[in-house]
C-alpha cells in the first residue's frame, strides 16, 4: 500500500534545510565579480589571485572536517543555526576588510561556515525525506546552490560601476540570505533520526507522525532503533572508535566510493569554469561588461537544468545520471580543446560550450553527488562518516582554484581543457563500474545492503551486486 505523505511538511523542512545551499553558493559565487576589483585595489599576482579566490575553500576543508563529528553530538539543528550566525559575521568582516590578509581571514571564517553546510544540509534533508521522494528532496540542496550561484551573479553585475567600493557591497548582501536561513531552521525541528539516536523517542515519533501519519512513524521509529542495534557502535558505546567501524569492510566500500567522487567532481573542473568565468571569457575576446552579463547567462542555465533534476533523479536513479552528465562534460570540454587549437575559441562558441558543460553537470552531477553520499552511510555514523568525501572535495576544490590561473596562464586552455576532460571522462568510467543505485530505497534498507556486503567480505565471498 503507497504511504501518505504529508508533502507540505516534508517541503518545508527539506527547503529550509537546502537554504543552506543558497549560501554556499552565493559565497562560492560573489567572488566571481569582485575578484578583479579586489585584485586591482590590493595589486594581487596570478598566485595572489588563486590565494583570494581559495581562501574561503580552505576554510571550508576546516568547516567540513569539524561539522561533521559536532553534528553526531550535538545535532543536525543545533550546529545549522550556529553556522547561519557565521555566514552573516563573516559577510560583514569581508566587506569591512582593509588589506589583503583581512580579507583572506574574513573568507577563510566564511569558508568554515560553508564547509559545515555543505556537510549538514544534505544530511539534514536525507535524514528527513522519505525514500520515494528522497533524490528530489536532496536535489533541492543542489538547486539553492544554483539560486546562490544566480543571485550573487546578479549582484555582480547589477554593482559593476557602483564605484570603488563596489567589491565591499557585494559581499555585505550576504547578510540577507543568512537571517533567512537562520530565521527558517529556528522553526525546523532536529531530524528523527538523530532524535532516536539520542533516545528522544516521543519527539522522534511527533516528526515522523507529521511527515507520514501514526503507523508509519512507529514502523520507522522500529526499523531505525532495529538498524541501530544491528550496528557495530551504539550511541552509549564510548569506548568503540566509529573510525575503527567505519573502515571494516562494506563501510569501507561506501568510504572509497564516496571519497572518489568527491575529488573527480571537483578535478573535472566545475568550480574552476564557476569562479573564473569572466577571466575566460575575457581570454575569448569577450569584453569586460559582456564578460561579466554572461555569467548571469550561466547562472540561469544552471538553474534550468538543475530543475529538470528534480524530475530525472527519481525517475531514472542515480547512477545513469552521473554516467550520461559525466560524458556530456567530457565532450564539452573536448569542443573546447578542438575550439582553442582550430583558433575558434571565440565569442558565442565558447559561450555556448560552456553552457553545455555546465547544464550536463547541473541537470545530473550536482544533484546526485549531494544526494548519494548521505545515502552511503549508516545513521549512527552518517555525520562523522561525510566528512570524509565532503572534506576532500573541498581540499580537491581549493586545490585546483588556486593553481588554475598559473596553469591557464603558463600551460595554456588546450592543456587545461583537456586534463579536465579526461577527469569528466575518468567520472563516467567510475560511476559506470562502483557507483551504487540507491532509489527508491530506505536509509535503513541501504546500510542492512551495506552490512551484508561487509559480512560476506569477511567471509570470503563476494559481495552482491551494488546496493
Amino acid at each position: 500500500m503507497k504511504k501518505s505523505i504529508n508533502m507540505r511538511y516534508v517541503l518545508f523542512l527539506a527547503s529550509t534545510a537546502a537554504l543552506g545551499g543558497l549560501l554556499f553558493g552565493f559565497d562560492i559565487a560573489i567572488i566571481t565579480g569582485a575578484g578583479p576589483f579586489i585584485a586591482r585595489q590590493f595589486g594581487l599576482s596570478d598566485l595572489g589571485m588563486g590565494w583570494a579566490y581559495s581562501s574561503l575553500l580552505f576554510g571550508c576543508v576546516v568547516g567540513s572536517l569539524a561539522a561533521g563529528k559536532l553534528a553526531d553530538r550535538f545535532g543536525r539543528r543545533r550546529l545549522l543555526i550556529q553556522i547561519a550566525l557565521l555566514f552573516s559575521v563573516s559577510s560583514v568582516a569581508v566587506a569591512c576588510s582593509n588589506s589583503i590578509a583581512c580579507f583572506i581571514a574574513a573568507r577563510f571564517l566564511g569558508g568554515i561556515a560553508v564547509g559545515g553546510v555543505s556537510l549538514l544540509s544534505p544530511l539534514y534533508v536525507a535524514e528527513i525525506a522519505p525514500p520515494s521522494v528522497r533524490g528530489r528532496l536532496g536535489a533541492l540542496y543542489q538547486m539553492s546552490i544554483i539560486i546562490g550561484i544566480v543571485v550573487s551573479y546578479t549582484i555582480n553585475y547589477l554593482l559593476l560601476d557602483s564605484g570603488a567600493a563596489n567589491w565591499r557591497w557585494m559581499f555585505l548582501t550576504g547578510i540577507a540570505p543568512s537571517i533567512v536561513f537562520l530565521l527558517a531552521i529556528i522553526l525546523a525541528p532536529e531530524t528523527p533520526r538523530f532524535l532516536v539516536l539520542e533516545g528522544r523517542l516521543e519527539e522522534a515519533f511527533r516528526v515522523l507522525e507529521r511527515i507520514s501519519g501514526v503507523d508509519d512513524a512507529s514502523s520507522e521509529i522500529a526499523d531505525i532503533r532495529a538498524a541501530i542495534e544491528a550496528s557495530d557502535v551504539r550511541p552509549e558505546d564510548g569506548e568503540k572508535n566509529p573510525w575503527d567501524i567505519m573502515f571494516q569492510p562494506g563501510l569501507r566500500r561506501a568510504l572509497i566510493i564516496s571519497a572518489c567522487l568527491a575529488v573527480l567532481v571537483q578535478l573535472s573542473g566545475v568550480n574552476i569554469i564557476l569562479d573564473y568565468a569572466p577571466a575566460i571569457f575575457e581570454s575569448a575576446g569577450w569584453h569586460r561588461d559582456g564578460a561579466f552579463a554572461s555569467t548571469v547567462i550561466i547562472g540561469v542555465t544552471e538553474f534550468v537544468f538543475t530543475l529538470l533534476s528534480l524530475w530525472m533523479i527519481d525517475k531514472y536513479g542515480r547512477k545513469p545520471l552521473y554516467i550520461v552528465g559525466s560524458i556530456g562534460m567530457a565532450f564539452s570540454l573536448a569542443s573546447l580543446v578542438a575550439a582553442v587549437l582550430l583558433g575558434s575559441f571565440h565569442g558565442v562558441l565558447a559561450l555556448v560550450l560552456i553552457l553545455l558543460y555546465l547544464a550536463s553537470f547541473a541537470s545530473c552531477i550536482g544533484p546526485v553527488f549531494w544526494t548519494l553520499v548521505p545515502e552511503l552511510f549508516p545513521n549512527h555514523l552518517r555525520g562523522t562518516a561525510m566528512t570524509i568525501p565532503v572534506l576532500i572535495q573541498w581540499l580537491a576544490n581549493a586545490a585546483v582554484v588556486l593553481v588554475f590561473p598559473l596553469v591557464f596562464h603558463a600551460a595554456g586552455k588546450a592543456f587545461t581543457f583537456s586534463f579536465l576532460a579526461l577527469m569528466a571522462l575518468a567520472q563516467a568510467v567510475f560511476a559506470w563500474l562502483c557507483v551504487p543505485e540507491t532509489k527508491n530505497k530506505s536509509l535503513e534498507e541501504i546500510e542492512a545492503l551495506l552490512a551484508r556486503a561487509k559480512t560476506m567480505e569477511l567471509a570470503g565471498a563476494p559481495c552482491p551486486e551494488k546496493p
